[in-house]
C-alpha cells in the first residue's frame, strides 16, 4: 500500500517554494491595491455603482483575453507569460502611486477615469497571468503531490488575502495612501524576482487540433462534456456572482458599521481568515468521502453566511459571518481546483483553466458590478440578502441537474481524462 504524502510534502520542492513565495507577494499586492482603490474611489464619488464598476472594468479585459491566454499558455513557455503579466502589473502599481503624488494628482481633478484605466490594464494582465500560473504549477511537482500542492497553494494564497487588506487599512491610516501604494509596488517587484528564480519548464506536447480557433474550441468542448468539472465550475461561478459582497464593504465600513478604513481592512480580511483556517485543516485532514455533497453543502453555507452578514449591524457579528463564508468557500475552491488539475490533460491545462477563470475568476469582478448595481437599485442590505438567496437557489438547481457531481465520492480516485 502506497504511503500518502505528508501535509507539507510539496514544500520540500525548491521550485514550488519559490512559486508559492512569488504568488504570495503578488496576492498581497493585489489585495492591498484592491482595498485602497475601493476606498479611494468611494471617497471621490460616494457612489456604490462606482465600486461595482471597479469589478466590471477589470473583468471585461480579463474575460476578453482569457481563452486566447489559455491557448498561449499551452503553446508558449508559461514562465515567459507570467513574467510579462507581472511586469504589466508593476506598471499599473507605479501608475496608481504616481496619481497620489503632486505631479500626478492633476489627473484626478476631473474624475476617476485614470484609475479605471489602470484597473483595465491590470485586468488585461491578470487575464494572461491566471491560466499561465494554473498550468505552470503542476509542472513544478510530481503528479502524486497535485492534491497536496493545490491545498497548500490555496492556503498560502488565502494567507495573502488576509494580510493584504489588513496591511492596506493600517498603513493607509498610519502613513497615508502613497505609502500604501509604494508597498504595493515593492511586493510586485519581489514577486517578479521569485518567479525569475524558477527555471523555465518545457512547453507540453502540442495537441492535435489545427489553428487557434479549433484549439480554443477544444478546451471549451472538454469542459462542456465533462459534467463533473462543468458542475463544479458553474456552482462556484453563480455563488461568487450573486453571493459576494466584497465590493460593497467600503459602504458597510463607512455607513452601516462605522469602522473606517481600519475596519474595512478587517472586513476584507475576514473571509480569507476563515478560508485559510479551513484550508489548513483540510491540508491535515483531506476530504475522504461524499465530496460532491460536501461541496453543495458548503456553497449553500456560503450563501446563508452572506444573508447573515447583510442583515447584521454588529461589527463583530459581521466579521464572524464573513469568516464563516470564507470557510465554506475554501472547501469548494479546493475541491474544484483539484478536480480540474486531475481531470485535465497537461497540454490542455491552460485552455481549461482559462475557461475556469472566465466562469469563476471573472465572476468575482462581474459579481462586484452586480452588487454595485443592485445596491444602487434596491439598497445595500437588500442587495447582499438577495445575492445570498440566489446562491441557495443555485445550489438547489445544481443538485437537481449535475448528478455526477452530486454523487462524487472519493476525490482522489478521479482520473486524468
Amino acid at each position: 500500500m502506497t504511503e500518502k504524502p505528508g501535509p507539507y510534502a510539496a514544500l520540500q520542492i525548491r521550485d514550488f517554494r519559490f512559486f508559492i513565495m512569488a504568488r504570495q507577494c503578488a496576492t498581497l499586492a493585489v489585495q492591498i491595491q484592491a482595498t485602497i482603490v475601493g476606498w479611494q474611489l468611494y471617497e471621490i464619488t460616494h457612489d456604490p455603482l462606482a465600486l461595482g464598476l471597479i469589478g466590471l472594468t477589470e473583468a471585461v479585459p480579463a474575460i476578453s483575453v482569457s481563452l486566447y491566454a489559455g491557448h498561449i499558455a499551452d503553446i508558449i513557455a508559461r514562465k515567459k507569460i507570467i513574467l510579462s503579466a507581472i511586469t504589466l502589473l508593476l506598471f499599473c502599481a507605479l501608475a496608481l502611486l504616481f496619481f497620489t503624488m503632486e505631479p500626478g494628482e492633476f489627473l484626478l481633478q476631473h474624475g476617476s477615469f485614470p484609475i479605471y484605466l489602470v484597473i483595465f490594464l491590470s485586468g488585461l494582465a491578470r487575464g494572461f497571468l491566471s491560466p499561465a500560473n494554473f498550468s505552470f504549477m503542476p509542472q513544478l511537482i510530481p503528479r502524486p503531490l497535485f492534491t497536496n500542492a493545490v491545498s497548500l497553494n490555496t492556503t498560502f494564497w488565502l494567507v495573502g488575502s488576509i494580510v493584504g487588506p489588513m496591511l492596506a487599512g493600517f498603513i493607509y491610516a498610519l502613513m497615508g495612501i502613497s505609502a500604501t501604494y509604494l508597498l504595493d509596488v515593492l511586493l510586485i517587484i519581489a514577486a517578479l524576482g521569485f518567479y525569475m528564480a524558477i527555471p523555465s519548464r518545457p512547453v507540453p506536447p502540442v495537441s492535435e487540433e489545427q489553428g487557434i480557433r479549433e484549439k480554443i474550441k477544444s478546451g471549451l468542448r472538454f469542459v462542456l462534456k465533462t459534467q463533473i468539472i462543468l458542475g463544479a465550475i458553474s456552482l462556484d461561478m453563480f455563488a461568487v456572482l450573486f453571493g459576494g459582497a466584497v465590493a460593497l464593504l467600503p459602504i458597510f465600513a463607512a455607513e452601516i458599521l462605522d469602522v473606517g478604513p481600519q475596519g474595512l481592512g478587517m472586513l476584507r480580511a475576514a473571509p480569507a481568515l476563515g478560508a485559510v483556517l479551513m484550508a489548513l485543516y483540510i491540508t491535515h485532514h483531506p476530504i475522504q468521502r461524499n465530496t460532491g455533497k460536501v461541496m453543495l453543502v458548503c456553497v449553500a453555507g456560503f450563501g446563508a453566511s452572506m444573508i447573515g452578514f447583510g442583515l447584521s449591524t454588529s461589527f463583530i457579528f459581521s466579521l464572524c459571518m464573513l469568516m464563516l463564508s470564507g470557510m465554506f468557500d475554501s472547501i469548494s475552491m479546493i475541491i474544484r481546483s483539484t478536480l480540474i488539475q486531475t481531470r485535465t490533460p497537461e497540454n490542455m491545462k491552460g485552455r481549461v483553466s482559462a475557461v475556469n477563470s472566465i466562469f469563476v475568476g471573472s465572476s468575482n469582478e462581474i459579481g462586484a458590478f452586480e452588487s454595485g448595481l443592485t445596491a444602487k437599485l434596491m439598497g445595500v442590505v437588500a442587495s447582499v440578502v438577495f445575492g445570498g438567496v440566489m446562491t441557495l437557489i443555485t445550489v438547489s438547481f445544481t443538485a437537481w441537474k449535475a448528478k455526477e457531481l452530486t454523487h462524487l465520492d472519493y476525490l482522489d480516485e478521479v482520473k486524468s481524462g
